[in-house]
């Protein structure tokens, strides 16, 4: 049920007209075009200070629930890092590798000020689990009959949810790796069990422009759908 300032608003908003969808008893803004959402869609990398307002985080992390699941096995997690309490020792443990003259690319530090990070973890057991039941008949649990690891597949679509979804709320994302020898010290730090991988960290805020040196993208065109759709045979195309 919405809360009573809710009910007010999408009265006002009815009667002016106006549609605002809901979701999970939120108004939704939805001020963007699903295609504006995804042109306009990019990794960034340098933030302002400006904190991420505890709805519009709520409403992101909503967006990340609606992805699809095999299964609707539902196997992933998310953490939430707000604050220097929380984000103090994530940015400490993950700027470890940057900074040095081995670390190529730009500066890590800008990301640094993102105000909100959230973490995608993916649990193998809960899907191993859902298809041992009667209705998939996996019992013997054995990972060979997936020809991927859906856990993870699964888990990435909430990140890319997450991404668009900062984008439609006029924020700035961008999704990047924990190093694997990192992860173990990740678990110590925020008490994570072993049978939850993280998959990588989305860092969300409001965009630094002047800041941001840009990525790989600044370099390397994306390439076209005639170099990249193979329509009905495959064909060999030119690198």
């Amino acid at each position: 049920m919405l809360p009573r300032f809710g009910e007010v608003l999408a009265r006002r908003a009815r009667a002016a007209g106006q549609f605002l969808p809901l979701i999970g008893g939120f108004i939704y803004p939805g001020a963007m075009e699903f295609a504006d959402v995804v042109k306009k869609r990019k990794m960034v990398r340098a933030y302002t200070d400006q904190l991420v307002a505890p709805e519009v985080r709520e409403r992101i992390l909503m967006a990340a629930n609606r992805g699809p699941s095999a299964g609707f096995s539902q196997g992933y997690a998310l953490m939430t890092l707000e604050g220097h309490e929380q984000l103090g020792p994530f940015w400490e443990l993950l700027t470890r590798d940057h900074g040095d003259d081995s670390h190529a690319g730009p500066s890590f530090d800008p990301v640094t000020k993102a105000p909100l990070v959230v973490v995608p973890l993916s649990c193998k057991d809960i899907y191993l689990d859902r298809y041992a039941r009667q209705d998939k008949g996996w019992t013997d649990r054995d990972e060979s009959h997936w020809p991927v690891p859906y856990w993870d597949i699964d888990t990435g679509f909430t990140a890319l949810l997450m991404l668009l979804a900062s984008v439609d709320e006029g924020l700035g994302a961008l999704f990047f790796g924990i190093p694997p020898h990192q992860i173990p010290e990740f678990r110590r730090l925020y008490g994570v069990p072993d049978s939850y991988l993280p998959i990588g960290a989305v860092a969300i805020g409001y965009p630094d422009p002047a800041s941001d040196q840009g990525g790989s993208a600044k370099i390397i065109k994306r390439r076209t759908l005639d170099e990249l759709v193979h329509r009905g045979r495959w064909l060999e195309k030119q690198p």
